[in-house]
């Protein structure tokens, strides 16, 4: 009995296609327009934000004041000028400044997010 042995797809290729997926999930909660409850920020996260907002003053919003919008706005998800690239960015839900407000999925800690497509996206 011969069983045909498959080869595991290359890493390169797993990567390719969680980015496709990412920027599927992404471009879909972005139509959406919903506005989702702030989860936080995780603490590492956090840290390494206020950390670089005293390394370029004036660059970004500060991260301590999108956080409050965050809090008090909600949130949504946009997409940058290029996608593909995986340009997807989490803003306070009154703005649409993705250079000065924006914060990536990757930031947010994912307690108590209770829906599953936002979910995966900050999980990616």
């Amino acid at each position: 009995m011969s069983e045909k042995i498959t080869q595991p797809a290359p890493v390169e290729s797993i990567e390719k296609l969680n980015k496709k997926e990412f920027i599927a999930l992404a471009r879909e909660l972005c139509a959406s327009q919903e506005i989702f409850p702030f989860p936080g920020i995780k603490p590492e996260s956090l840290a390494k934000l206020r950390a670089a907002d005293e390394e370029y003053p004036g660059y970004t919003t500060p991260t301590d004041e999108i956080v409050e919008r965050l809090k008090n706005e909600g949130m949504k998800v946009m997409l940058g000028k290029y996608p593909e690239s995986g340009n997807v960015f989490i803003l306070p839900a009154g703005s649409d400044d993705i250079e000065k407000d924006m914060i990536f999925p990757k930031h947010f800690q994912t307690n108590g997010v209770l829906n599953e497509k936002l979910r995966n996206l900050i999980e990616h």
